[in-house]
């Protein structure tokens, strides 16, 4: 790649937080608006959202559950309901006082989550065990007024899906917890090439109110952690604080279970953070806005851009192709294309036309070949899935490189000071040891993973003896 290109992207190695910063920007994902932490969502970057989104949308209505849409304010009144609740969010909250010149006589605070109003909702709607379960879904944008902000990772603003379910019993509501959580992680595994680990939140970490959380969580390229998704078991304390009652087959009165669980645009932060590279991004096939970009050469020429519009006519069967038939030189053109991330680039020339070829340049390897036109539509099909697995089993060897163990408080600290990563390590399941590492290392618990190793018998930070096997790392 030239100097010319790479200059204005700093490479991952001398400084990751810039390296990210250049490339959201530079690849057109977003623009910054004139509210601290709000961020424009560019059309290379919505298209991109809105890939993830229409399959994760798939698989929650495969799942049995129906999209709503709940109101953006809340009253303060019913926000103060759920007291563990609204102490979770107090510091985050962005409030209303004023609707136009008067002042409101109750202060609305916009959503930073729905919880609130899918209870007061369900209160109306459930009265028998017939009426259950209740399975909702909704997309939506909430507010959060965070102190520090980065595009994806945290905006004050960010957009997401929520879900909020009703059961009639814990065990059900527990099965929807794992059901949602396994379609995280599939979304993440097979469709954005991100392996994920999965395990349970401690209770320092876990949701506000709820009564357990679940997590996935990934690595990111400088060895830091992004949880990229969680399920809630809210157990039947909103519905106690709500309200919320059926009548069973006996024909008493019950309080519902509820779950909750969401996935937000951070996790467009966490596949740049995970493929990119020092060229900008790399983006998954199964969900690149477009997964080949024709670039004619020597365009000029007779019969060159009716060639590649042909060609586009004819690949867009096999996969989502554009054209650039700018008058931009091809050098630039390249370096677009690469900086964002399009899997595959297809190249023709007027040799390649009397050859009855074309060349074809994949974008997480720069591997080039030139493909007859009668095998074009095979090679590209069976190309992009040859990129898909081979994101997903790259970032797979960067985890397993980048996970280690401690058996000791010293280990880990000179593990993470010198290899950042994953770092596996047995807890007492104590809160005052999980606040020590914090606060001494900068390390929190990612998750205690439902695939548990007994590393050794004793807590590696206060010698009691350990009760789980924790993944710890520095994240986002």
């Amino acid at each position: 790649m030239g100097k010319g290109f790479v200059q204005d992207v700093t490479a991952m190695e001398e400084d990751f937080a810039q390296w990210y910063t250049d490339v959201v920007k530079k690849a057109d994902l977003i623009d910054y608006s004139s509210v601290r932490g709000s961020m424009i969502i560019r059309p290379y970057g919505y298209a991109l959202w809105e890939n993830i989104k229409n399959e994760l949308d798939r698989m929650i209505k495969e799942t049995g559950h129906e999209n709503v849409y709940m109101p953006l304010f809340i009253p303060e009144s019913l926000l103060n309901k759920e007291k563990d609740h609204i102490e979770g969010f107090a510091p985050e909250v962005a409030w209303i006082t004023h609707g136009g010149e008067e002042e409101l006589t109750e202060r609305l605070c916009v959503r930073p989550t729905s919880e609130i109003l899918f209870c007061e909702h369900y209160k109306n709607i459930i009265h028998s065990y017939r009426d259950l379960p209740k399975l909702y879904n909704q997309w939506a944008n909430v507010v959060r007024w965070e102190k520090t902000t980065r595009p994806f990772l945290r905006t004050l603003e960010f957009l997401w899906q929520e879900g909020h379910t009703c059961h009639a019993d814990a065990e059900d509501a527990q099965a929807e917890t794992t059901r949602m959580l396994n379609v995280y992680a599939e979304l993440c595994e097979d469709i954005l090439a991100i392996p994920v680990l999965k395990g349970k939140k401690t209770e320092k970490e876990k949701f506000a109110g709820a009564d357990f959380t679940y997590t996935i969580e990934s690595l990111m390229h400088d060895g830091k952690a992004l949880q990229s998704g969680t399920s809630h078991y809210l157990g039947d304390g909103f519905a106690k604080a709500f309200g919320i009652q059926y009548s069973d087959q006996n024909g008493e009165l019950q309080h519902v279970h509820q779950t909750s669980w969401g996935l937000t645009t951070r996790i467009i932060g966490a596949l740049i953070m995970v493929h990119g590279d020092n060229r900008g991004l790399v983006i998954p096939p199964k969900v690149a806005p477009t997964q080949v970009m024709i670039v004619p050469i020597a365009q000029h020429k007779e019969g060159v851009l009716d060639f590649a519009y042909e060609l586009k006519k004819h690949l867009s069967n096999a996969a989502r192709v554009d054209i650039d038939a700018s008058d931009k030189k091809p050098g630039w053109k390249f370096n677009e294309y690469e900086m964002k991330g399009i899997p595959v680039r297809l190249e023709v020339g007027p040799k390649d036309i009397e050859k009855e070829q074309v060349v074809l340049v994949r974008r997480d390897t720069g591997e080039k070949q030139f493909v007859p036109l009668k095998d074009l539509d095979v090679t590209v099909e069976n190309l992009l899935a040859d990129i898909q697995r081979n994101l997903f089993e790259k970032a797979k060897a960067l985890r397993a490189e980048r996970t280690y163990t401690a058996l000791s408080f010293d280990e880990f600290k000179t593990t993470l000071n010198d290899q950042p990563g994953f770092i596996k390590a047995m807890w007492c399941g104590e809160t005052s040891c999980e606040e020590k590492i914090k606060e001494e290392t900068g390390a929190t618990s990612r998750c205690i993973p439902f695939e548990q190793e007994k590393l050794a018998d004793t807590c590696f930070c206060c010698e009691k003896e350990a009760k789980q096997m924790v993944y710890w790392a520095k994240a986002y």
